[in-house]
């Protein structure tokens, strides 16, 4: 593996602990649902772009992936709100 694929393993690591801290502490308020949808969309850009080869990708392709993200963001905190 590339020191860049071990950097972003490592940052989702931390991300994905940090996502485990802020869930423990959540009492229904719409900030921690705002910040763990959050913390979860920047790891599937994470995984889409460096893991999967996104960045390499056909511009449609990236466009593609980042309008299903905010579409699904926006929806479950439509939904969630």
């Amino acid at each position: 593996m590339k020191l860049t694929h071990q950097n972003t393993l490592v940052f989702l690591y931390i991300l994905t602990t940090l996502t485990a801290l802020v869930s423990k502490f959540y009492y229904g308020l719409s900030f921690f649902v705002m910040l763990i949808l959050g913390l979860s969309a920047v790891k599937f850009m994470l995984v889409a772009f460096q893991f999967m080869e996104m960045k390499k990708a056909h511009s449609f392709w990236k466009f593609l992936i980042i309008f299903y993200l905010v579409v699904f963001v926006g929806a479950v905190s439509i939904i969630l709100h």
